[in-house]
């Protein structure tokens, strides 16, 4: 594989024979092999989910079964998309990142509207691993030759603004353009709420907001949108819809997955289970604090009330979910919305 290096240790067959000594060889490679793996993420250096990809190498090797981790953030071996191609061919064997679906449309599911809006939500939806939506994840995750460990919800992807949108809270014309990342729920749904969207990598937002080739952008975190822009003095507010989730997801490359031991695997996974917990935790207990920063920076939070945010969820799920049915499949939203405690 191309993405490990392997130290066998040496076989000494004593007075048994040769047959023996070939079981003895064949069971000590299987059990004793020392691995270096590549763990790649999208994260900027300095943002927590960085933090915790190295958390996650210390542990593992702090472990003592025959596993490096060598971590390579922000981007360093690929786009998100590029991530997931390179662990289903082999090439990276352990990944944080968003998936994207241009590789099976079912992933659109990361970027479905409303389907949580709460942190409470979020646990039962996302981190449960019996969920229907982690069931759908980790089923086509697996088709694809890779091994699903894990969702981590950030908070929620919301809107980064140069200027106050109109009728912000409200189903009227904003009045502007934002960018939306490459999803047609996304765009589908800003648009339904009376956005002119632009579709646009998440490296060219922060030079297209400041430029102004947009007024705003559909991308961030309050953690990110005070570590992106407000540091950096872009943009003036910030728009809490609630729609989207930050998501990043722990997988594997099925065939990394498979050259470990099973102690090896135990190791990983227990250290992925630990820093998934870690991180949610963490993020749910700073949202409130990155609020705080984005208002000293001169940052103006706009949040519709819980009524108003009723009514663009209804409106959405009602005109934004039977097209994203028709990309993901009927099954699929079934399954979903069985899982949802409000009676959708």
């Amino acid at each position: 594989m191309l993405d490990f290096t392997r130290s066998w240790r040496a076989l000494r067959p004593s007075c048994i024979g040769l047959a023996g000594a070939l079981a003895l060889g064949l069971a000590t490679s299987a059990d004793a092999r020392d691995l270096r793996l590549k763990f790649a993420g999208t994260l900027p250096v300095e943002h927590q989910g960085t933090k915790i990809m190295e958390q996650i190498a210390e542990d593992i090797e702090a472990a003592d079964v025959g596993l490096r981790v060598s971590v390579f953030p922000a981007n360093q071996l690929g786009s998100g998309e590029e991530l997931l191609e390179d662990a289903i061919r082999g090439n990276i064997d352990l990944v944080m990142g968003f998936i994207y679906a241009h590789k099976d449309p079912a992933f659109e599911i990361n970027s479905m509207p409303y389907l949580v809006s709460s942190w409470d939500e979020m646990e039962s939806t996302v981190r449960n691993p019996d969920s229907a939506f982690n069931q759908i994840m980790s089923e086509r995750l697996a088709n694809l030759g890779l091994r699903m460990i894990s969702n981590n919800p950030e908070g929620f992807s919301n809107l980064v603004a140069e200027k106050m949108p109109e009728d912000y809270a409200g189903l009227g014309s904003k009045g502007m353009n934002t960018r939306v990342w490459s999803s047609n729920a996304v765009k589908d749904t800003m648009e339904a709420i009376g956005y002119n969207t632009t579709t646009m990598a998440y490296a060219e937002i922060f030079a297209a907001v400041q430029s102004g080739v947009v007024d705003g952008a559909i991308c961030c975190t309050k953690q990110s949108a005070y570590s992106i822009f407000a540091k950096s003095g872009v943009g003036k507010y910030f728009v809490d819809y609630n729609a989207f989730m930050e998501l990043s997801t722990f997988y594997a490359s099925q065939e990394s997955w498979d050259e470990m031991n099973e102690d090896q695997r135990e190791v990983v996974q227990a250290a992925f289970e630990k820093a998934s917990d870690d991180f949610f935790a963490w993020n749910k207990a700073n949202d409130a604090k990155f609020a705080e920063e984005l208002v000293n920076a001169g940052y103006e939070i706009l949040t519709p009330t819980p009524e108003e945010i009723a009514v663009l969820r209804d409106h959405v799920r009602a005109t934004v979910w039977p097209s994203i049915s028709e990309i993901v499949g009927q099954d699929v939203i079934d399954r979903l919305q069985s899982d949802l405690g409000d009676g959708s």
